[in-house]
């Protein structure tokens, strides 16, 4: 026995993760903090010095711009523009992650089969995604929204029949480069089954390209549910909603256009915070 064979072996180090990473990208960091501000003002809207957001000021009509009462003024009903924004804020931010985590939980599970499988199955469901995904996205919107009647419920239901399609691919793509991987032929040897190859085998393995997906996509949930709230199809009344004040702003914009001009800076600000949030676990997910 050599001297070496005395050596203790090195422990084996693991880079460290996507998330784990996340303060080492400036980009992804300035995306957090936009997010988290919004996040804190829709935890804290009920215990902030705010007026009710569905109570009229008929008092302030008279003098709508922002003043130190109404800090970024009046809408034409008299409510307070600031109070509806941070309250639309906890609409937003419940509705568009559900909604993505929705269409995920319905896409990821047919990429897996679809990718996994192929043959038959492959053609079956991305034939499915094709006939979806060849209706242009808006107006497979708001054909579902005006078929199904606004509500949270359906807003949800129509992103997920919207979304999944895209979801299944990006995942069915994945898993076709993972699949003929070493780690799955190991499994396939150990005897697992297809369902734990496909869930704690590949999935994980994919999970940098689909958590900055994931990102992407609430911003583009959070941009329709904007556009639906504009096309009048967004959320019930009187629950604030950030493309509906949008839309109620247009009819005094040449007069007041800081109606409109707030609300769509807060629609700006949040999908650029996830945005950014996404272009920096991209930039991390390159490195590892």
């Amino acid at each position: 026995m050599t001297a070496i064979d005395h050596l203790p072996a090195e422990p084996v180090t693991r880079a460290p993760g996507l998330l784990r990473r996340l303060p080492t990208s400036g980009v992804a960091m300035c995306g957090l903090a936009l997010i988290l501000v919004w996040v804190l003002a829709a935890i804290l809207a009920p215990v902030l010095p705010l007026d009710p957001p569905n109570k009229s000021f008929y008092a302030a009509l008279a003098h709508s711009a922002p003043s130190a009462a109404h800090w970024l003024g009046v809408d034409k009903s008299g409510r307070d523009i600031l109070a509806r924004i941070v309250f639309g804020a906890r609409q937003v931010l419940t509705v568009a992650p559900t909604a993505a985590i929705a269409a995920y939980l319905i896409g990821c599970p047919l990429g897996l089969l679809a990718g996994y499988y192929g043959g038959w199955v492959d053609a079956a469901i991305s034939r499915l995604c094709d006939v979806i995904l060849s209706f242009p996205i808006i107006i497979l919107y708001v054909i579902l929204i005006s078929t199904i009647g606004p509500s949270v419920l359906n807003i949800v239901l129509a992103v997920v029949i919207a979304a999944s399609p895209g979801i299944a691919r990006i995942v069915r793509g994945l898993t076709l480069e993972q699949r003929h991987l070493d780690y799955v032929a190991a499994a396939q040897l150990r005897r697992e089954s297809a369902v734990f190859i496909m869930l704690v085998e590949l999935l994980p393995n994919c999970r940098g390209p689909l958590i900055t997906d994931f990102c992407l996509r609430i911003g583009y949930t959070i941009i329709t549910i904007g556009i639906m709230g504009f096309l009048g199809l967004g959320l019930p009344p009187p629950d604030p909603d950030w493309g509906t004040m949008v839309k109620e702003g247009t009819v005094m914009i040449s007069v007041h256009p800081y109606v409109s001009l707030f609300p769509a800076i807060a629609i700006v600000t949040l999908v650029l915070g996830f945005n950014l949030l996404a272009d920096g676990l991209r930039e991390l997910a390159l490195k590892e």
